[in-house]
């Protein structure tokens, strides 16, 4: 067995790992830390394809950058697990539906998809292929659209949670409180009244 099969497996144990953590971690914030594995993954298993530029956009532009606006906004909205679960609504029911659903799907893909082209080499592609000057290209005139609108969705994401956490903590109010909340009191002034 040589040294990229190892690799890769190691790489994709890792990957799912990870996307597994995403899902079944109850804190944000170690969700968000496996999140961060699971891209770091992905960017081995993208240098295993000889795409050394997708693998630095991938640990630069995710697992750094993004990542770490993941990471402060979960700070300032203040990702402690909650001890209290949380009702069971239609959503929660149909959950195992779609991932059915989804499963189903993926396997009809899988199956249709022509498993006999694995022994192959693969399409001949150009030297230049994944040069940074041809993702550049791709991205500024085919994708161009789906580029602006993932960093538009990114955007609208972190300015979202900062409203919604400014909102929750009661800084949207006048005086501090929404209606029909009463302020909170310190433990010296329940002292003095009790």
């Amino acid at each position: 067995m040589g040294l990229e099969v190892i690799v890769f497996f190691v790489a994709a144990t890792l990957a799912l790992g990870g996307a597994v953590g995403i899902v079944l971690l109850r804190n944000p914030f170690f969700s968000v830390l496996a999140l961060v594995g699971h891209l770091v993954a992905l960017a081995t298993l993208f240098l295993l394809l000889h795409s050394a530029f997708l693998a630095a956009a991938q640990v630069v532009v995710y697992a750094g950058a993004v990542m770490v606006l993941y990471v402060f906004v979960v700070a300032y909205i203040g990702g402690g697990a909650t001890s209290e679960t949380p009702p069971i609504d239609a959503v929660a029911r149909l959950g195992p539906l779609f991932a059915l659903a989804l499963f189903v799907e993926l396997t009809l893909a899988l199956a249709g998809s022509g498993l006999t082209a694995l022994d192959t080499e693969g399409p001949a592609v150009s030297p230049g292929f994944g040069s940074p000057e041809q993702v550049g290209a791709l991205l500024l005139s085919r994708f161009l659209v789906a580029f602006e609108g993932a960093s538009l969705l990114l955007l609208v994401a972190a300015v979202g949670a900062v409203v919604l956490a400014r909102r929750r903590r009661g800084l949207d109010y006048p005086g501090g409180t929404p209606p029909g909340n009463p302020p909170e009191q310190d433990a010296v002034s329940v002292a003095r009244s009790g």
